[in-house]
């Protein structure tokens, strides 16, 4: 079917019959629906610069698997080019949407898939591999958007999944039949769940001997019998609905709980099943790759914040404010420095004995530790930079108003020859990149918390190597 437009996406997911529930009702059309709509709008955007010509050349590429063109946020990656491309595309679109995008999580479970169940078949003989492959030819030949079912809603987190009171806290196998498997349990934060023709579903930690059931990998579509999307709430979610003091007109994110109510999996889509020792390889090659995904989209976040910055100078007449030019230097060097670190942990990337490549983990880490600090502090200087009226700008229907829209719009004019509209909608969107909690909070426990991304760095650095140095240097002889 080669390359959707991104027309065709939304028309593809009108097709799909999931069971969704929002603020209490059973939703029975997604695509229409203003809150998801925006949502889906950020995906569709992967779609649509795949087929403007000055992002083609990066978004699209030839899949060697089926020999034709391919969206990348299908690719997992098979050289350096392909990890950097990774962080490249991911930046374009945030630029782009200036929110998630929603669809690197998928390529990130394709990615981690590509190399564990690869390992998984080479110590015990089973075909997980092949039915990955077969997974992912369907994903490219018809340009596909996965959702990733990582997060368990994890119960008491002291206990391991085994030892929870209910069961059901970490998703779990609870039939094994020998057409396939029925798993129970949940999924959170499950960002653009309902934007996806596919869910692909990984364990959230690494797992003992006891907890076989727990130890498993999986896809299916996202509208299958007794899947249930509950869509979680955010800040602003309710301008969406209302059509009102929306920010950024086009696009925003959403992150459903997602319920497993005994769902079925065909054993061919099935990707691991009780090998526990491999959950812990899952989880650090998926955060791992999600990290890296995210230095890429935050960086892109960033720059519409320091666009919005320098756009609200221009119109406060502001511009020529030498402190103000500080703090937007500053947030331009957290955004290269996200980026950049990124980039580094693609071109440290190695090749995998499926022949994948996967990228430096402690360089990975490292982005996101500096993103969940420094993301904050770019919001903060945003603001700094753009003033009071992102917290507390009158309504649209005020300004709408004939009693007191004519006086509003007076008070609230900036530099002549600037629109005072122009000056509302751009504060409008200072307030939306600064407040929206479903993108903000991501900012800090996307991929995993903090204290999760210290202990990969620790684990995964050469301490041996930098005790050697220091010991050489200091002229002791182990």
């Amino acid at each position: 079917m080669g390359l959707k437009t991104k027309e065709e996406y939304i028309e593809s997911l009108r097709a799909l019959k999931p069971t969704a529930y929002m603020f209490g009702q059973r939703l029975t059309n997604i695509v229409d629906n203003p809150r998801l709509r925006a949502g889906i709008e950020a995906t569709g955007a992967t779609y649509e610069l795949a087929h403007m010509p000055e992002y083609r050349d990066l978004m699209v590429t030839v899949s060697p698997l089926i020999n034709e063109e391919v969206n990348r946020f299908t690719l997992p990656p098979s050289s350096i080019e392909d990890l950097v491309a990774r962080v490249k595309i991911n930046r374009k679109v945030a630029n782009y949407v200036a929110t998630c995008h929603q669809r690197c999580t998928g390529l990130d479970c394709l990615s981690t898939l590509a190399i564990v169940t690869y390992d998984i078949d080479q110590k015990y003989g089973t075909s997980y591999n092949k039915n990955f492959i077969e997974f992912l030819k369907y994903m490219q030949k018809n340009d596909l958007t996965a959702n990733a079912g990582v997060t368990d809603v994890k119960g008491d987190r002291s206990l391991a999944p085994h030892e929870q009171p209910d069961k059901d806290m970490f998703l779990h196998v609870v039939e094994k039949r020998d057409d396939g498997i029925v798993v129970r349990g949940a999924k959170a934060h499950q960002t653009g769940s309902l934007s996806s023709h596919e869910i692909i579903v990984l364990p959230t930690r690494a797992m003992g001997k006891n907890d076989k059931d727990y130890a498993v990998s999986f896809a299916i579509p996202s509208d299958t019998e007794g899947l249930i999307h509950v869509v979680g709430r955010s800040t602003l979610d309710m301008r969406e609905i209302d059509g009102c003091d929306i920010g950024n007109i086009y696009y925003s994110k959403y992150c459903p709980t997602l319920i497993f109510n005994d769902v079925f999996v065909p054993w061919n889509r099935v990707f691991m099943c009780g090998e526990t020792e491999f959950a812990s390889e899952m989880v650090i090659k998926f955060s791992s790759f999600h990290r890296q995904s995210h230095g890429g989209c935050k960086s892109g976040k960033i720059d519409c914040m320091i666009g919005t910055a320098l756009t609200l100078m221009d119109y406060n007449g502001t511009s020529k404010a030498g402190h103000l030019k500080q703090k937007v230097i500053d947030m331009i060097h957290r955004a290269e420095t996200l980026y950049g670190c990124c980039l580094a942990s693609s071109y440290e990337g190695k090749k995998q004995p499926s022949g994948n490549y996967f990228i430096d983990t402690v360089l990975a880490n490292a982005s996101k530790i500096h993103e969940g600090k420094e993301l904050a502090e770019a919001i903060r200087l945003m603001v700094d930079v753009c003033g009071g009226f992102v917290a507390d700008l009158p309504s649209d229907r005020d300004f709408s108003n004939p009693e007191i829209g004519g006086l509003l719009k007076k008070y609230l004019k900036g530099v002549d020859g600037v629109p005072v509209e122009n000056r509302i909608k751009m504060y409008r969107l200072a307030e939306k990149l600064a407040l929206e909690s479903a993108d903000t909070i991501s900012d800090i426990h996307g991929g995993g918390s903090p204290e999760a991304h210290r202990v990969t760095i620790f684990r995964e650095t050469d301490i041996e190597s930098k005790k050697k140095a220091a010991k050489r240097l200091a002229g002791i002889k182990d």
